[in-house]
């Protein structure tokens, strides 16, 4: 298969008008940005996925023991990372700003 110009010739000097699905384009890249992430999981999900055929296999896990339930003190343990993770997550919606500017210079 042929590569498009653009490939080895490198971008127009026009670029093309990039997609638009809504009226807000804040809209497009929030929903960009949510394909890219959920891009992003499928990969880890198929890597899990790999990994866990690969140890079975090897004989180093059981896939029955990576489906069963977790006992009370690993089911607290994953609680609480969901709880940082979710955490860590919404915390820009807390409104509060997460890093300080440059300080003002004195005039």
């Amino acid at each position: 298969m042929k590569n498009p110009d653009w490939v080895t010739q490198g971008p127009p000097e026009t670029p093309l008008p990039e997609q638009t699905f809504f009226a807000d384009p804040a809209l497009d890249r929030a929903f960009a940005v949510t394909m890219t992430l959920a891009t992003e999981v499928w990969v880890l999900k198929d890597r899990v996925m790999a990994l866990e055929a690969a140890l079975a296999k090897a004989g180093v896990v059981d896939p029955a023991a990576l489906d069963a339930e977790p006992d009370h003190e690993e089911r607290q343990s994953r609680e609480a990372a969901r709880q940082a993770f979710v955490a860590g997550l919404l915390d820009n919606l807390t409104g509060l700003q997460a890093s300080a500017g440059a300080p003002e210079k004195e005039s």
